[in-house]
């Protein structure tokens, strides 16, 4: 049955998505630990697995550091924290942008594009399981309603 705009006040709504969302974030840092990597890690390969590999041959793979942070909604300083994490667990290598020498990418390395592989396939796991809780009506209704609140077109 539905709850009622009348019956629930954004206040309480507010709280009970953030409750949710912060339910998601510790489950999914909690499946984070085994690959040794903290969220922003796991996020910063994941923008390298999507955008850090370009398919023009003239063009350089990777990322420069400023793009990662825009990626990741961080400041450029913490986007080289988070690097410099993942260069010392050896999954990520910094190299010299052959079209512009002056600028540095960031890349995945193999290891770094495997371990990149295997968190995406828990990530994946991990939300069917977090939201297999709903059924399909109600997956694709929350799906509706966060469109709408994030900005979304509406499809």
């Amino acid at each position: 049955m539905p709850i009622s705009s009348n019956l629930v006040p954004p206040g309480d709504l507010s709280e009970l998505f953030h409750r949710a969302s912060r339910s998601l974030r510790q489950t999914w840092s909690a499946r984070l630990a085994p690959f040794e990597l903290t969220p922003h890690q796991s996020r910063a390969m994941r923008s390298l697995a999507q955008h850090g590999n370009s398919s023009d041959p003239a063009a350089a793979a990777g990322m420069r550091l400023k793009e990662i942070a825009e990626h990741l909604r961080i400041a450029p300083r913490s986007a080289t924290e988070v690097i410099d994490q993942l260069e010392a667990k050896k999954l990520v290598l910094r190299q010299t942008d052959p079209i512009d020498r002056r600028a540095t990418l960031v890349c995945l390395t193999e290891e770094g594009r495997q371990v990149s592989e295997r968190v995406r396939a828990a990530r994946r796991i991990h939300t069917q399981e977090y939201f297999g809780r709903l059924n399909a009506q109600e997956r694709a209704e929350l799906a509706r309603i966060l469109e709408k609140l994030s900005g979304s077109p509406e499809r």
